[in-house]
């Protein structure tokens, strides 16, 4: 149910907090002092991340697309967040691609790099959208559904990621955030939310080492926050982009895939419907291991017409995901190392993320602290959008607490030297944002030209870490006779949203003027964005007229039958003539409806003014024959009282 118009200071409208989730996305906006998590229009708290286009031409994004996936699976799109700010290349895009139902293909960008592009039927032709266009419609029906909670437009947005995104990845999400008419005024990592929700819920005092455990439905985190009155300050973070709940359910199905081949003698990884089903029946099931020890799964029809039947019990489940679940310890782990604390220094655990409900992984991580308690006081599917409302409402003046909120980079960030080594600038865990330099020489004589390689991670050999991109600086002056190089200063500046800039400078006495190239590879161009931003804009115009159209059609629907029952109730009101025009007249209007059902939502609404010019003077007169006779009788009924 909405609330009235909520506006924050000077008129403006409160900004929001989205958790953009790889599975489920979330919506939450201060209000009245406190975080309300906002329903969609199902009811629904959460809201899947998924995106379809049907073969009527409709556009569906969340609860919609998600139930009509198993009839339309190669239309339907789902883990966007793995594939926005990768490349096509990429490892883990490879082996996803093999798993999912819709195409991806290359397609290369501004800088020259192959991007992985979504290819959908829509409209009787095949057209390609990035990942930043598919999460910026999430992002969209996000705002949309805040909108219709808050009554009034919303523009301000704190957006969250995993901690263990990449520079590339943020700022894709930043850019897919501008794609869906949102102002981005910060981007946080998803456990920095969590811990943040944390903070207000306790209210603790004194200082608290909490460590918080976000397992979702793609991706794995964990921080280790020290919290101290209004200081918020991270001091370790580790996770991985490609662990998560969506993992687990693949490895149910592919026991399920071997179970039914080896049952039947036939292979169903090829058809994508009976995979579509299969896939949302172990989601299911997952989630009934969590509270029973054993959950069937019964389909019917799933591949030429055999009827599957298969048992799971809790302990075969584990087995299957038991090296996950080590995964998760082995990164719990290496965070505390990070953070140079050991176990007994560690408060409180938080559980974060849907999939940290698994019995499994909650004895496996209390057995590592020792048999701490874990905390459950906040609910894991909300904490993030929770945490990110209150930081919105901060950013935006909505609410007078004043948290010191210092966030750090998941990984050491530097340039590839002559020896093939990373040379770091900024290492792992610092407290951002930050600005670090340091300086480099050319190594030929004469060099004009000198190329920066960027990368992120903690190897010795560049190439063996995860590149960022590159730039180049050139117009590099000759050495003097007295040097045999040419220093370079090169500057490393994160900012606020984790977001990584470069530059590099020549620093030649003999020259007073040196270049500045701004690091941007994988980035998004801003004529890319304006086309991205028309296509979204152009698709909501669409989704608008549709939606139009379906209210003109059934309100005129709805009309027709109202009046005809009134008509039958009270026929004996109104003369033979007036009402044998009121019957031909929604007779013609059904039968319009019938024949123009393709019709555009204009002429639905003329259609409907034209039935009411004629209907509602004849029914407001029969209605009022119907008052006076209500009036009459009751005279009657006071005089036969007063006579007695």
């Amino acid at each position: 149910m909405a609330s009235t118009s909520m506006v924050g200071e000077k008129g403006k409208a409160p900004a929001i907090g989205i958790d953009l989730g790889t599975t489920y996305s979330c919506v939450a906006v201060w209000e009245h002092g406190a975080v309300e998590i906002i329903a969609n229009d199902q009811g629904n708290r959460t809201t899947p991340s998924c995106v379809a286009f049907t073969k009527n031409d409709q556009r569906l994004v969340g609860d919609a697309a998600k139930n009509q996936a198993p009839v339309n699976a190669n239309n339907t799109i789902f883990d966007a967040k793995r594939l926005i700010g990768r490349s096509f290349n990429d490892e883990s895009v490879l082996k996803d691609m093999g798993l999912w139902p819709f195409k991806v293909v290359a397609c290369f960008g501004s800088n020259n790099e192959k991007k992985p592009m979504i290819v959908v039927n829509y409209k009787g032709q095949e057209k390609e959208f990035s990942a930043e266009e598919i999460s910026a419609m999430i992002l969209s029906k996000m705002k949309e559904t805040a909108e219709a909670y808050l009554g009034t437009n919303v523009k301000d947005a704190v957006i969250t990621v995993p901690a263990y995104f990449n520079t590339l990845q943020r700022q894709a999400t930043k850019d897919a955030g501008i794609i869906a008419g949102l102002n981005v005024l910060r981007i946080i990592n998803e456990p920095t939310a969590a811990a943040f929700a944390y903070c207000l819920d306790k209210k603790a005092s004194g200082r608290k080492n909490v460590m918080v455990f976000d397992l979702g439905g793609g991706t794995f985190d964990v921080s280790l926050v020290v919290i101290e009155k209004e200081s918020f300050e991270v001091k370790s973070v580790n996770g991985d982009t490609h662990l998560g709940g969506e993992d687990i359910d693949n490895n149910m199905v592919s026991h399920f895939v071997e179970e039914f081949k080896r049952k039947y003698r036939k292979d169903i990884k090829k058809n994508h419907k009976a995979m579509g089903r299969l896939r949302a029946a172990c989601e299911v099931a997952k989630r009934n291991l969590s509270t029973t020890s054993s959950t069937l799964i019964e389909l019917d029809c799933l591949f030429d017409g055999i009827d599957f039947s298969s048992c799971m019990t809790r302990a075969r489940f584990e087995k299957l995901n038991m090296e996950l679940f080590k995964k998760c310890i082995d990164i719990t782990e290496k965070c505390l190392m990070g953070a140079n604390m050991r176990k007994n220094e560690v408060h409180e655990v938080v559980l974060v993320g849907g999939s940290s409900r698994i019995p499994k992984i909650q004895q496996m991580l209390q057995d590592f602290f020792g048999g701490k308690k874990l905390n459950k006081s906040i609910n894991p599917d909300e904490a993030v959008a929770y945490g990110d409302a209150a930081h919105a409402a901060m950013l935006s003046g909505m609410e007078n607490n004043e948290f010191v909120l210092t966030d750090v980079t998941p990984l050491s960030l530097g340039i590839e030297n002559s020896n093939a080594e990373l040379s770091v600038l900024i290492p792992r865990n610092t407290p951002i944002p930050t600005k670090k330099e340091k300086l480099f020489h050319t190594v030929k004589k004469n060099q004009s030209e000198v190329l920066f390689s960027v990368y992120e991670g903690e190897r010795i050999t560049a190439r063996d870490n995860n590149l960022l991109g590159s730039f180049e600086l050139s117009g590099v002056p000759p050495a003097s006779k007295r040097k045999s190089c040419i220093d370079i200063n090169v500057c490393f500046e994160v900012d606020s949203d984790g977001i990584l800039k470069c530059d590099a400078q020549e620093l030649s006495t003999l020259k007073n003027s040196g270049m500045t190239v701004s690091y941007h590879s994988g980035r998004l161009s801003r004529e890319e964005i304006g086309k991205m931003i028309k296509v979204a804009e152009k698709l909501n115009y669409e989704d608008d007229q549709k939606r139009r159209k379906a209210k003109a059609k059934n309100d005129m629907e709805n009309y027709a039958h109202e009046k005809r029952r009134l008509l039958r109730c009270d026929a004996d009101k109104i003369g033979k003539k007036d009402r044998r025009k009121v019957e031909d007249a929604i007779q013609q209007t059904l039968q319009w409806l019938d024949w123009n059902v393709l019709t555009e939502a204009s002429k639905f609404e003329d259609k409907m003014l034209e039935l009411q010019s004629i209907c509602d003077p004849i029914i407001a007169q029969m209605q009022l024959h119907r008052d006076d006779a209500r009036v009459n009788k009751t005279a009657q009924r006071v005089e036969i009282i007063d006579s007695d």
